[in-house]
């Protein structure tokens, strides 16, 4: 935690299944634990964020959810007129230029731009402050789309430069994209399992990341994992079994170790890989044999990220 603790802008994506609200959860109560006041901002994304962190249903008006946390789930719509008014301070003004036929037709046209509207509003409120000049969130967790559409979500700012002309729209994307590059201010917050596909995507994803964008990669989060119950040799020796026909309890134990032994093999490939080509060294998240998704595991997952 220690690499993001001086972060502003935090972008945790990944894999879909793997764990990314779960990490941003623990993430932010970690900070939070820390006296960071944290805003978590979701992508217009199925509500399980409430569950975790034991507050009322988390909607598209930011709410304190926890002592030090607020959260949002963002509408592509709605943060949109939320983006324009934050950037125009003038709710006439927002009218005259955004809320006609031929305004929306524009931004409609424009590619990515429901992703824009999210992720301008996400970064936007690492922007504001309170009454006495300090800012009203010390860091903001942007809990991403999965893999596919979180990386098309962070090339927005660039579609956009390329396509727009002058004005606020282009003139806060090339912003963003500074700030996005800049390791004091943002960094990514990859997760991922210890298995062969989500250790592939997340690989590329890192080097899409690192290279087509110059982001900066904070925190490699490796979730699930399983305390070993095998060496590397007793592994190779019930991976050596047949499996046999389930007749007793002595087969159902051999299966049940064989499987485990696979299991055991498949994450310890996993985490070599991830360790020797990814550029942060990676942190493990138990894998948690309760449910996950309380307030409870979401405060021991927070000790660990």
């Amino acid at each position: 935690m220690s690499a993001l603790e001086d972060k502003r802008f935090l972008i945790v994506t990944g894999k879909g299944g793997v764990g990314k609200t779960t990490v941003a959860a623990a993430t932010a109560v970690s900070l939070a634990a820390k006296g960071k006041r944290v805003l978590v901002a979701m992508c217009n994304a199925k509500e399980r964020l409430s569950a975790m962190l034991g507050s009322d249903l988390i909607g598209e008006d930011v709410s304190e959810v926890a002592k030090n946390i607020w959260a949002v789930n963002m509408n592509p719509e709605r943060a949109l007129e939320e983006y324009g008014l934050m950037t125009l301070k003038s709710r006439v003004l927002y009218n005259l230029l955004f809320d006609n036929k031929y305004a929306r037709s524009f931004f409609r046209a424009v590619p990515g731009m429901s992703e824009w509207a999210m992720l301008g509003k996400a970064w936007w409120h690492t922007t504001e402050v309170r009454a006495d000049g300090s800012p009203r969130f010390d860091v903001v967790i942007l809990d991403a789309p999965a893999t596919g559409h979180g990386l098309d979500m962070l090339r927005v700012p660039k579609v956009i430069v390329d396509v727009t002309p002058p004005g606020l729209l282009r003139r806060d994307a090339e912003r963003a994209i500074q700030l996005f590059r800049d390791p004091k201010f943002s960094a990514v917050v990859l997760v991922t399992l210890p298995e062969e596909m989500p250790t592939s995507e997340t690989i590329e994803l890192a080097a899409a990341l690192t290279g087509e964008l110059a982001m900066p990669i904070g925190q490699i989060v490796v979730n699930g994992v399983l305390p070993p119950l095998f060496s590397r040799d007793e592994r190779a020796t019930l991976e050596g079994f047949a499996m046999p026909e389930i007749r007793n309890a002595g087969d159902g134990a051999l299966a049940a170790g064989r499987d485990r032994a696979i299991r055991e093999r498949v994450q310890a490939e996993s985490l070599a890989r991830l360790s020797r080509e990814l550029p942060v060294k990676p942190a493990f998240l138990p894998l948690l044999f309760d449910n996950a998704s309380t307030p409870h595991a979401i405060h021991e997952l927070a000790k660990r990220v």
